[in-house]
């Protein structure tokens, strides 16, 4: 079974954004051993090294840099990256991003959107397309 590990920067500060994630973590663990580190803000140069040690397998940075994606892309490359290896890490830096370190030890970058979103709602979107991608990998109907 794959490990999907969520490195991110930052606390859900908020009720609603924990309860968001504890659904797509409990959803997750059919398909996968799920495992988020959330690690505390501090400058970029301090973040990327306690990233760069939880970094596990293939890594996924996500930067407004990088390249976007459909959710059937996503449901793709994780598919792909379960061939090569069986732990995969994706990052969700602090609100000044990511340090160049970090981006340059990923093995991709990937993009949402050209928007700017709150750290919190985007670890739930991350959460909610990685679950995604598992249903589209198995044809469930969660995917329309």
């Amino acid at each position: 079974m794959m490990t999907v590990k969520l490195v991110c920067v930052g606390t859900l500060k908020e009720a609603y954004w924990r309860d968001a994630c504890a659904e797509y973590e409990k959803r997750l663990s059919a398909f996968c051993k799920f495992k988020c580190v959330a690690l505390p803000e501090s400058t970029l140069s301090q973040e990327k090294d306690a990233i760069l040690k939880e970094c596990e397998g293939f890594t996924v940075a996500l930067c407004v840099e990088g390249k976007p994606m459909t959710s059937e892309d996503l449901a793709e490359k994780i598919a792909a990256v379960s061939q090569i290896s069986s732990k995969i890490t994706f990052i969700i830096g602090s609100s000044c991003g990511l340090d160049e370190g970090v981006k340059k030890r990923e093995d991709l970058r990937l993009s949402f959107s050209s928007f700017t979103f709150p750290h919190q709602m985007m670890r739930v979107i991350l959460l909610e397309q990685i679950y995604r991608a598992f249903t589209i990998q198995r044809n469930m109907t969660y995917h329309k």
